[in-house]
Parts: C-alpha cells; sequence; structure tokens
C-alpha cells in the first residue's frame, strides 16, 4: 500500500480540523447532548468510517479494505470498552452532567496522541525487528487474560496514582465551573476537574497498550493502523451519551474483547513464525506449516464476537429484570 507523506499530511490535518469543530460547535459551551444530537453525530461518525473503509479498498484493494474493517471493528469494540470505563472514571469524580463533554473530548485526543505515538514506534520495530511480532502475541495472549477476568469495579478515584497526586497537588473539595485550575484567597488550586482528566489520560496510556498491538495484528500498514483508530475515536464522545445506559448491560463485553485479543495473538504468533529469523526455533528458518489466517476470518471472526457478546449481554440483563421485577412485584403483594 503506497501511502505519500502528502496523503499523510492531509488525513492528520483533517482528523485534526474535525476535532477541533468539536470542540468549537459542541463543547466550549457545557451541556449535556440530547439523545437526537447523539444519535444524529453516531450516525454520520459511522458512516464516515465505514465510506472511507470502502475508498480504500476501491482504491488499495479489499485485502486492505478488509484490514481496515477488521481493525476499525476491533478498535471500535475496545473504545467501547473504554467508555465503561470513563463512565466509572466520571461517576468516581461525581463530574456533573454539563462538564462531561469536556472530560470526554480531552480524554478522546490524548488517547489519539498517545495511539499516534504507539502507532509510530510499532512501525518502526515491525520493519526492523521481526521477532517483535512474537512480543506482540505473547502481550495480547496475556491482556486477553486480564479482560477475560476483569470486572472494572475498582475505584479510579482512589487509586495509588490518584491518592500520589493528591498528596502533592492542592486540591479544591468542588467543581468550580470546567475550570481546571482556580484561584482562591489568591492561592492557586487543581479541581476535580483536573484530577479526572489525569485518570483518563492515565487510562488511555494502559488502553493503548491494548489497542496498538491488537490491531498490527490484523495489518502492518501504519496508515490503515492510524485511520482505523482515529474513526474509532470520533463520535465516541455522542456515543458515550447515546448508549450510557446500555453499557452497564453489556456484562460480556470484556469477555468478548479477551476472544478476540486472544485470536489476534494467536494470529501474531502464527505470522511471527512465518516470518521467523530467530535461530533456536526452526534453525533461523520460517516454520511453513503454520497456517496464515486470511483477513476474511478475521474480519467474520471478529463481527461474529462482538455480535455474540452483545446478544448473550443483552439477554443475560433482560433476563436478570425481569427477575428482579418480579421479586419487586411479589415484596410489594
Amino acid at each position: 500500500m503506497q501511502v505519500t507523506p502528502l496523503v499523510w499530511i492531509i488525513t492528520i490535518a483533517v482528523t485534526i480540523a474535525f476535532f477541533v469543530y468539536e470542540f468549537f460547535a459542541h463543547v466550549r459551551k457545557p451541556h449535556e447532548p440530547t439523545i437526537g444530537e447523539s444519535a444524529r453525530w453516531s450516525a454520520f461518525y459511522i458512516g464516515l468510517a465505514l465510506l472511507f473503509g470502502v475508498g480504500i479498498g476501491v482504491v488499495s484493494g479489499w485485502t486492505y479494505g478488509g484490514e481496515y474493517f477488521a481493525g476499525y471493528l476491533t478498535e471500535k469494540a475496545l473504545s467501547i470498552d473504554n467508555l465503561f470505563v470513563f463512565l466509572l472514571v466520571m461517576s468516581a469524580f461525581a463530574v456533573p452532567k454539563a462538564y462531561q463533554q469536556k472530560v470526554l473530548m480531552i480524554g478522546i485526543i490524548i488517547a489519539l496522541i498517545l495511539r499516534g505515538a504507539f502507532i509510530a514506534v510499532g512501525a518502526t520495530l515491525i520493519e526492523n525487528l521481526s521477532w517483535i511480532f512474537y512480543l506482540f502475541g505473547a502481550l495480547l495472549l496475556f491482556l486477553a487474560w486480564r479482560q477475560a477476568f476483569s470486572n472494572h469495579e475498582s475505584d479510579p478515584a482512589n487509586g495509588r496514582f490518584m491518592r500520589f497526586a493528591r498528596r502533592h497537588l492542592p486540591v479544591t473539595d468542588e467543581y468550580h465551573e470546567d475550570r481546571l485550575i482556580t484561584r482562591i484567597d489568591g492561592k492557586r488550586f487543581v479541581t476535580p476537574m483536573f484530577l479526572t482528566i489525569i485518570a483518563i489520560g492515565f487510562i488511555d496510556l494502559i488502553f493503548a497498550v491494548d489497542s496498538i498491538p491488537a490491531i498490527y495484528g490484523l495489518t502492518s500498514e501504519a496508515y490503515i493502523v492510524f485511520t482505523a483508530n482515529a474513526f474509532a475515536l470520533m463520535g465516541l464522545r455522542q456515543l458515550f451519551f447515546l448508549i450510557g445506559g446500555l453499557l452497564e448491560r453489556l456484562v460480556y463485553l470484556s469477555q468478548g474483547l479477551a476472544v478476540i485479543l486472544a485470536f489476534i495473538g494467536v494470529k501474531l504468533v502464527f505470522h511471527a513464525l512465518h516470518v521467523n529469523e530467530l535461530p533456536f526455533i526452526n534453525g533461523g528458518h520460517p516454520v511453513e506449516w503454520v497456517p496464515e489466517i486470511p483477513i476474511w476470518f478475521s474480519l467474520l471472526f471478529i463481527g461474529a464476537t462482538i455480535t455474540a457478546a452483545t446478544i448473550a449481554s443483552l439477554a443475560k440483563t433482560r433476563g436478570s429484570r425481569a427477575d428482579a421485577a418480579s421479586d419487586k412485584k411479589e415484596v410489594h403483594s
């Protein structure tokens, strides 16, 4: 896939322009978005992402188009899981609804910057060190195990990192509108809003470790990695307000993501064996009998896993709600 420096510059400039527009059109004035506003913009960004994928398929071939769609689906699913943790953070810090847009916007921008840095590092490692695929594969298998048994129940506001920040920073007890820093009696204080942003940024760093090796297991093209990540993050703010209640019902999302990460981890190990240069594995020669997992199968597997996790989650929570409603009715009767 040939991507000229001009295409890179235009892509990055357009991405920045979208986020600048988002800030001045929607985030600058604190307010809680309506369901209609969130639905329209979510549909717009998802449609734009799909249209871009079709463009890649038409211009560069459907192998690359398939890699983009598989990467976009994976990154979108990981981003939704990221949203769940954002929800926990904002609940722990009691961020007022009107200011949550600003927190999300800053968090998403931090995520894009961190992922951009990880993408550049990943591309350099892949180009110069073929054995890095073994490392990425092992990392994803470990992250899959951790994801499968994570319950998102820790309190981000009282973690070790936040306790350290509170000990070393003068923090106010209350929010001062959406300001990060305020002045009281001539002395500067950071607000809970500032601590929330720090927590979100720290979480973004952790999620970038999951995200970038995962998509490099689906494509080696840095341009596809970047655009899939950018489109997955675009519209995430609106999606948060659109499916805020639904997030708590996706009880099997972590398990579904664990399956996807494990699958990509195995795919990476298989690819590492195909390009093997380590002298203690097969004498430093490629292991050709190991199957290569085609991108069409990866796309189908990822889509099916996300669908199954969503359906199972909604069925589980619907049953739990029905049982709770039945118990409540019996108590009243």
